[in-house]
C-alpha cells in the first residue's frame, strides 16, 4: 500500500490568533510560519485579551521548540507529529510582483507560500487562512488555500436544536403526563432516536398537546408548564422551554440560539432576575466585535463612553423588563437598586475575563462573534454555584474571520449536547412585532 503523501501547510497570522495550539492539529504533516507572521505577533503580545495571550503562547511555544534548526529544515513539533519551520523573507517571485504590492503583511505570507511551492513540485503545499480575501488570492496563482478547520462544526444544517415536535401521541400517554408530571418513562413515547439529556419536547395529537423534557437526573420525562419569570411570560412553547433551562438549579450551562427578535437576551435576563437570591451576582456581558479591540479608540470620551455604544442592547432588554412594572413598582426600584450596588453589572466581555466568576450568573449576550477558545476560556472559569447562559445568532456574525461553522456558540452546542448539565434551546418565532418578523424572515 503506498505511503500517504505528506503535506505542506503555511499558516497565517490569523490563525495562530485563533488557536496557539494549531501547529498540533496536522499531524505527521509538516508546518511552515513565515518570518512576516512572527513580526505581526509581536504586534499583539501586550494585553489583555484573547488574541494577546494566543499570541503569547505561541511564541512561548515556538521557544519551546526552538533548535539550531527552527530556520533551516524545521524541529520536530512532537511524537508522530511533522515539523515545524521559520521561513525567512524572500523576494518577491516574479509571477505574483506586479499584483500583489510588498507593503501588505498578507503578501509577504502569499510570496513564501508560492516559493515552496515552486522550489518543491512534489509537495502538496496548502495555505492555511481565516482570510477568505487571501484565500481567494492565492487560488488566483495556483496555490492550494483553505481554512482553519479543527474546532469547526461539520454541518450546521444538522446541529442540534434541543427540541423535538411530536405528532400522534396517543391519548393515554398524553394524560399519564398531566396527572403525574415526574413519572413518564421516555420509551413510552416509541422514539425513533433516544432522548438528549435536557431536550425538550412538543408532545401532541389531534385534541390536546403537552410540553415535556427529559430529565437526566431521573431518567424521566418531566411537563413544563408555562411559568412567567420576573414579569415576562413566554409566548410560545420554545420561550417556555428556555425559561424552563434559564431558571432550572439542575442546569449550570445553557446556550440559547435564534434570530433577531426571539427573544434570547430578555429571557436570560429575566431568568437572571428571576433567580436573583440564588447568586451573589448576575453579570451581563457582550463582546467587543473589533479584532483587536483597537476600534473602540476613535470613539470620543473615556473607556465607559466608548463602550456604551456596544452596551446598549443589553440596557435596552432592561428597560424592557422596568416597563412591566410601572412607576410605581417595588420590583422597578429593586432593578436600579441592583445596578447601584453591582448586584448587577452589565459590562463588555474583555473586562469580566479577569473576574472571580464564584457564585454567579452569567449572561454572555452575541456569543456567536466569539472563538470556541474565547468560549472555552468563559466556561473553565466557572465556579461554584455559578450558571453560564450563552445567547446569539449563529447566522448574524460580525467578527471577520468566524463562520456559521467555526464560531464559538455553534462548536459549544455540537460538542456539549447529551451533557448532563447543558441544556439548548433554538428560538424560531420571532416575537419582537410583526414587522421585525417579517423582515426578518423576507430581507
Amino acid at each position: 500500500m503506498p505511503r500517504k503523501k505528506k503535506t505542506t501547510f503555511i499558516l497565517d497570522t490569523n490563525v495562530i490568533l485563533h488557536d496557539s495550539s494549531c501547529i498540533y492539529q496536522f499531524g505527521e504533516n509538516n508546518v511552515v510560519i513565515p518570518v512576516t507572521v512572527l513580526e505581526e505577533l509581536d504586534q499583539f503580545k501586550k494585553g489583555s485579551e484573547i488574541l494577546n495571550f494566543h499570541a503569547r503562547e505561541f511564541v512561548r511555544t515556538l521557544d519551546l521548540l526552538c533548535g539550531d534548526h527552527l530556520f533551516n529544515g524545521g524541529v520536530p513539533i512532537g511524537p508522530g507529529l511533522g515539523k515545524i519551520t521559520v521561513k525567512l523573507d524572500r523576494k518577491f517571485h516574479e509571477d505574483i510582483a506586479l499584483s500583489f504590492p510588498e507593503s501588505r503583511p498578507d503578501h509577504h505570507v502569499l510570496n513564501i507560500a508560492y516559493h515552496i511551492a515552486k522550489e518543491n513540485p512534489s509537495l502538496q503545499v496548502i495555505l492555511v487562512s481565516k482570510d477568505v480575501n487571501l484565500r481567494i488570492k492565492a487560488k488566483s496563482i495556483g496555490l492550494m488555500a483553505q481554512d482553519y478547520k479543527s474546532d469547526q462544526v461539520k454541518d450546521i444544517s444538522t446541529l442540534y436544536t434541543g427540541k423535538r415536535f411530536l405528532e400522534n401521541i396517543p391519548e393515554t400517554v398524553l394524560k399519564k403526563l398531566y396527572e403525574d408530571p415526574f413519572e413518564m418513562d421516555p420509551s413510552d413515547l416509541l422514539l425513533e432516536k433516544e432522548p438528549v439529556a435536557n431536550e425538550y419536547f412538543v408532545l401532541r395529537n389531534d385534541k390536546k398537546s403537552v410540553l415535556a423534557t427529559y430529565d437526566p437526573f431521573c431518567q424521566k420525562m418531566r411537563r413544563i408548564d408555562k411559568n412567567p419569570a420576573f414579569g415576562i411570560l413566554p409566548r410560545n412553547a420554545e420561550q417556555i422551554f428556555a425559561l424552563d433551562a434559564l431558571t432550572s438549579s439542575n442546569i449550570q450551562l445553557v446556550t440559547i440560539s435564534g434570530k433577531a427578535g426571539t427573544g434570547k437576551t430578555l429571557l436570560a435576563l429575566a431568568a437572571a432576575l428571576h433567580r436573583k437570591k440564588n447568586y451573589r451576582q448576575i453579570f451581563l456581558a457582550r463582546p467587543v466585535v473589533p479584532l483587536s479591540n483597537k476600534d473602540i479608540g476613535f470613539l470620543p470620551g473615556d473607556i465607559q463612553s466608548k463602550l456604551d455604544p456596544y452596551m446598549q442592547p443589553l440596557f435596552d432588554n432592561l428597560s424592557v423588563i422596568k416597563t412591566h412594572f410601572g412607576k410605581s413598582e417595588s420590583t422597578r426600584e429593586t432593578i436600579n437598586k441592583l445596578l447601584e450596588e453591582n448586584k448587577l453589572l452589565i459590562s463588555a466581555l474583555a473586562y469580566i475575563r479577569g473576574r472571580s466568576l464564584v457564585n454567579i450568573y452569567f449572561i454572555v449576550d452575541e456569543a456567536q462573534n466569539l472563538t470556541p477558545h474565547e468560549v472555552k476560556t468563559i466556561i473553565t472559569r466557572a465556579g461554584e454555584n455559578t450558571k453560564i447562559v450563552l445567547t446569539g445568532d449563529i447566522f448574524q456574525i460580525d467578527h471577520p474571520y468566524l463562520n456559521t461553522q467555526s464560531n464559538g456558540l455553534s462548536y459549544l452546542i455540537e460538542k456539549m449536547q447529551g451533557q448532563k448539565l447543558y441544556a439548548h434551546v433554538n428560538l424560531e418565532k420571532g416575537e419582537r412585532s410583526e414587522l421585525s418578523e417579517l423582515a426578518s424572515n423576507l430581507l
